[in-house]
């Protein structure tokens, strides 16, 4: 069917950056919205960015310019670019996709999550 699969989180200290790909592949016609959210231990799940198809874009109030998404259309693909991390960034990273799949059902998928750590 469906399937998103995210890479790059890994460990990096404060103030450091790292950049997370999330690519949709499966029975795939179309990819629309594309976010990733994330969830620390204890904490609520919370949306990261967004990007839209037409590539606008939103971002949670806590980003304050250090992440950058954007997405390569043409393969499925997004990306958060993070700079500027600090230890309140470490959590599990989540990938969702809105698709249309070659059935012409639209559904929210999501990735397994990517842990980004980010050590004092």
């Amino acid at each position: 069917q469906v399937h998103l699969v995210e890479s790059g989180g890994g460990l990096v200290q404060t103030g450091g950056s790292l950049r997370l790909s999330c690519a949709a592949s499966g029975s795939i016609f179309r990819v629309n919205d594309m976010a990733w959210y994330r969830r620390a231990p204890g904490d609520q799940r919370e949306l990261v960015a967004t990007i839209a198809r037409d590539g606008s874009t939103d971002y949670g109030d806590f980003v304050q310019g250090r992440f950058t998404i954007s997405r390569d259309t043409d393969v499925n693909t997004v990306y958060l670019q993070m700079h500027a991390l600090n230890p309140g960034d470490t959590a599990i990273y989540y990938c969702k996709a809105r698709v249309v799949t070659m059935r012409f059902r639209s559904d929210d998928y999501w990735g397994q999550g990517t842990q980004v750590t980010v050590s004092a």
